[in-house]
């Protein structure tokens, strides 16, 4: 009875303390503008399946591909395995599912779910060795400080030792399972007697020949890793809400509102859009009053996170730091500062920021910064080629491109501080109709030449 309460209660304030955490990602990422992504159902829906379910663009580079499937299989289908122990916990049973399915094919699933164990250790080990010591380019970078580091190392390990401990407390188990029941009758564990499997599971029983011969030592051990077990899963399921691994629950959304325009069609900002609508218009009024309900005038690009739309947010919490957007950026293969995860990175930063800061003063509170200048700088903005490899790179298909850009707007249409370049440029385009400087009569006497020859 003690046992439960225990269990109930921090089943409780777990619930309580995610839910919490959901309901502040949420009002961060409402902050954003409104943006109608509703339809195209079927077709969004196709895109969730390949892409966040099917894994299809992890597997592009096959090690990385296969492990992250290992993981992600083992993190699906070992939760169910948490049901059960949650069963257990709330009313004091043992491997209440047995019963339900029956011994031979609870011994089968159980025996799948070792498999899936082994399979996340290896990838985990695989994936520590990879990351620690082979000193891959693309998880190094100035965004990829000790935080980022130690995060990717943190959930590594932990799952390592949520499987050993799942393993371990098998291990127990079907020692305890198979002891004589007047020992365990004797000790007052007679409610591990009568499970009949046929055998050892198919993983831990490797483990088997490292435990003790002792009933109530075993029955130590057992308890021990699944208490372990299943506050690590407590734990984790908080911890991951706070790290980059929140994209185990958000990359189905955020691959279902996937962009399904062209790559590079890069919509028109709707303000100027009308404006020049009413220019083309002769019959609309330049000096008419806007609508009495048309709200104050929006800012032209952005240049702070509510002046993104919400889904750019999510992508922002989206982001999985693997760096694949960046290693083949060409602007940073080239030395350039520009680094599309970094991008991503300093928007959820700020989000995070801007959103503790109206949550705690209210919606009108301002602290003075902005994403534009305070974590992104304009030569990183500027470095950006647009040719959407980022876009083409992400394995959850966000779109750091389209934060680049309405950056750059803000920088050219509220501030006018584009490069000398690009003002070049936009002079000549305004008064001369083409990029170049020379006037639009002379725009055909490169054709002479070809009439001499």
């Amino acid at each position: 009875m003690i046992s439960s309460i225990v269990f109930v209660l921090l089943l409780g304030a777990t619930a309580f303390i995610f839910i919490r955490r959901l309901k502040e990602i949420r009002y961060n990422i409402n902050l954003g503008r409104d943006l109608d992504l509703s339809g195209n159902f079927s077709e969004r829906f196709k895109i969730m399946a390949r892409v966040a379910l099917g894994q299809s663009k992890l597997v592009a580079r096959p090690f990385a591909g296969l492990m992250h499937v290992f993981i992600y299989l083992g993190f699906v289908i070992i939760n169910i395995e948490i049901l059960e122990i949650v069963v257990d916990g709330v009313f004091g049973t043992h491997r209440a599912f047995e019963a339900v399915l029956g011994a031979k094919a609870y011994y089968v699933f159980i025996g799948i779910f070792e498999v899936l164990a082994l399979l996340v250790l290896t990838a985990c080990v695989a994936f520590l060795i990879r990351r620690n010591i082979g000193k891959l380019k693309r998880f190094s970078g100035v965004e990829m400080t000790k935080w980022p580091t130690s995060d990717a190392n943190i959930i590594l390990v932990v799952e390592i030792l949520l499987m050993t401990a799942f393993l371990t407390m098998n291990a127990a188990d079907s020692v305890l399972m198979t002891a004589p029941v007047e020992l365990l009758q004797a000790s007052g564990l007679d409610h591990y007697a009568g499970f009949f499997f046929g055998g050892w599971f198919w993983v831990s029983a490797y483990l088997t020949g490292f435990m003790p011969n002792d009933v109530n030592t075993l029955f130590i051990i057992e308890r021990v890793c699944w208490w372990f077990h299943i506050i690590g899963v407590f734990a984790f399921s908080i911890y991951v809400l706070y790290s980059k691994h929140f994209h185990i629950f958000i990359a189905f959304p955020n691959t279902f509102y996937t962009r399904l325009q062209p790559a590079g069609d890069i919509p028109n900002l709707a303000a100027v859009k009308k404006e020049v609508e009413l220019m083309m218009d002769p019959s609309a009024d330049p000096y008419a009053a806007p609508a009495a309900d048309a709200g104050p005038p929006q800012r032209f690009g952005a240049k702070d996170v509510e002046d993104l739309s919400w889904k750019q947010l999510m992508d922002a919490y989206s982001c999985t730091e693997c760096g694949r957007c960046t290693s083949d950026c060409p602007a940073n293969q080239t030395g350039k500062l520009l680094s599309p995860r970094k991008i991503m990175m300093d928007t959820r930063d700020r989000l995070e920021e801007v959103g503790k800061l109206k949550r705690a003063e209210g919606p009108d509170a301002t602290d003075g910064r902005s994403l534009l200048g305070d974590f992104i700088t304009k030569e990183e903005l500027w470095a950006c080629t647009t040719c959407n490899a980022c876009v083409e790179a992400c394995p959850v298909n966000i779109n750091p491109l389209s934060v680049i850009v309405d950056l750059r707007r803000f920088l050219v249409m509220e501030e006018s501080a584009a490069p000398s370049e690009l003002n070049t440029m936009f002079t000549n385009i305004e008064n001369n109709g083409a990029p170049w400087q020379f006037a639009q009569a002379d725009r055909g006497n490169w054709t002479e030449e070809l009439n001499d020859n």
